[in-house]
């Protein structure tokens, strides 16, 4: 890595820092650091969205679904699913998150359920979220591995800790200082710089591949990379047209409709037609994305010709890769000229910096420490939220590189992992929107639907896509068969 790509990196990460201290100015108020004072535009926090969906996950491991032996364009099909669940969003719920003083979107569940359902939901999440952002900084440091263990002869086992402990420290000193309105901007920036990115890369495959852009889409549909569709009714099937409908569906009204991480940024404009115009602009552009990185999947094909070698058909389905994510950081820093290679692996880094330190610090004081601790002055909840942004930042470094030998996909793991956590919690808020149960039922219908989930994941071969639709229905079935003995309390 030449001198030219170190400096557009380092000065990257020094600038998301300063950024934080900039924004750090107006954190006074717990409403400023959480809300960013609910005066941010509509179209930041659509660029929000984009860019907090999409990060590292999207931009190494889709391409690696495409690159893969058999890999094609059936992903979509969970895009598509993506897109329903949004329209259902803007409908049943961004109305009720302006109906009060909202912190967090479990504040809802107390009202019509009881404290203790909003504790154990915030805290589903909050596991839940430390958990997929801890691969998310993995996945970053497979890029930086890459880059000084082919040009420095570093091991990759020690780049790969370096880079987990760095990117994570730049994420808890911005979020730290910044809050909120810091992660919204800096995420519309990263945006910017990861779109330019990808293409940057894209071109440069297109010019290496022998015969160009149209030589590597015969290739592609020679070994059926462009399908889309599978209509297969195959529950153990990851990418099919109704696990991916009926699945992403639920999954986008799970993560997007209930889960703090994304509530929260609608939560910082001040109307719900704001919120679900948000929202429902991010959906194109996602779905645009998701396009072109399968794009870059089949140049990546078209450019390693894996096919070429000797017993592909019984080799590993990424080879010569261990795994599809090691497919474009290969690319990036091995094959990309200097000062491009910069700027892409600056982009890659900002994918990973779509943190949720926050929200995580808003889920904590909010609802299970400011219940407890009531009539305390705004300062002192505005410290602790600090001191649980430096938790959450320390234990997603040790996610990151306790998961760091696994060969599945990132992608796979981190959405299944949101799939099993988030549908018990989606059942919940079904069960407040058609007004059925009461705080016995609520948690009842949570512990069954955990319970039939997991064991839907460790004792079947059910694909993920379905662990949220299992995971919602059965807590919605049996929290309202479960009879109301008693009533929530505010």
């Amino acid at each position: 890595m030449s001198v030219l790509d170190l400096v557009i990196i380092v000065g990257y990460l020094a600038a998301v820092v300063g950024a934080g201290a900039w924004f750090g100015r107006k954190q006074q108020t717990t409403s400023q650091y959480f809300l960013a004072g609910q005066n941010v535009p509509w179209w930041a926090i659509s660029a929000s969205i984009v860019a907090t969906e999409t990060s590292t996950i999207t931009f190494i491991s889709v391409p690696g679904i495409a690159y893969a032996r058999g890999g094609d364009f059936t992903f979509l099909q969970l895009v598509f699913g993506y897109l329903a669940g949004r329209i259902a969003i803007s409908i049943l719920f961004i109305p009720s998150y302006f109906t009060g003083d909202l912190v967090t979107v479990y504040q809802l569940l107390q009202r019509r359920f009881g404290w203790r359902v909003r504790a154990l939901a915030s805290s589903l999440f909050i596991a839940m979220r430390t958990i997929a952002d801890g691969v998310r900084l993995l996945l970053t440091a497979f890029v930086l591995a890459a880059v000084y263990g082919s040009v420095a002869g570093v091991s990759a086992e020690s780049v790969i800790t370096l880079c987990v402990v760095g990117i994570g420290v730049v994420m808890i000193i911005f979020t730290f200082y910044g809050g909120m309105e810091a992660v919204v901007w800096i995420e519309v920036v990263q945006l910017g710089i990861y779109i330019a990115g990808a293409l940057a890369a894209a071109i440069v495959l297109t010019r290496h591949i022998p015969g160009g852009f149209s030589a590597a889409m015969e290739i592609g549909h020679a070994y059926g990379k462009f399908r889309v569709f599978d209509f297969a009714f195959d529950a153990t099937k990851t990418f099919s047209f109704w696990a991916g409908l009926i699945g992403g569906c639920f999954l986008t009204m799970s993560t997007h409709g209930t889960d703090q991480y994304l509530v929260q940024r609608y939560l910082c404009t001040d109307r719900p037609r704001s919120a679900a115009l948000a929202l429902l602009s991010s959906g194109v552009v996602v779905l645009a994305q998701f396009i072109g990185f399968l794009f870059i999947g089949v140049l990546l094909f078209a450019f390693y010709a894996p096919y070429k070698l000797a017993g592909y058909a019984t080799a590993a389905a990424s080879a010569p890769f261990h795994a599809p994510d090691q497919v474009f950081p290969d690319f990036i820093t091995r094959h990309l000229p200097s000062g491009l290679s910069g700027l892409v692996v600056a982009a890659i880094f900002a994918a990973a910096m779509s943190s949720s330190l926050n929200s995580i610090a808003a889920a904590f004081v909010a609802d299970l420490y400011k219940p407890f601790r009531e009539n305390k002055a705004d300062r002192h909840y505005l410290r602790v939220s600090h001191v649980v942004t430096i938790i959450a930042g320390v234990v997603q470094i040790l996610v990151a590189l306790a998961v760091r030998h696994k060969s599945e996909s990132a992608l796979s793991t981190a959405l299944s992992v949101a799939s099993l956590i988030n549908g018990p919690i989606l059942g919940v808020f079904l069960l407040g929107s058609a007004k059925r149960g009461g705080p016995r039922a609520a948690l009842a219908g949570m512990t069954v639907g955990i319970a039939v989930v997991l064991t839907v994941r460790f004792a079947t071969h059910v694909a993920w896509p379905w662990y949220t639709v299992i995971g919602s229905l059965t807590t919605f079935a049996a929290g309202a068969l479960i009879p109301e003995r008693e009533h929530a309390t505010v």
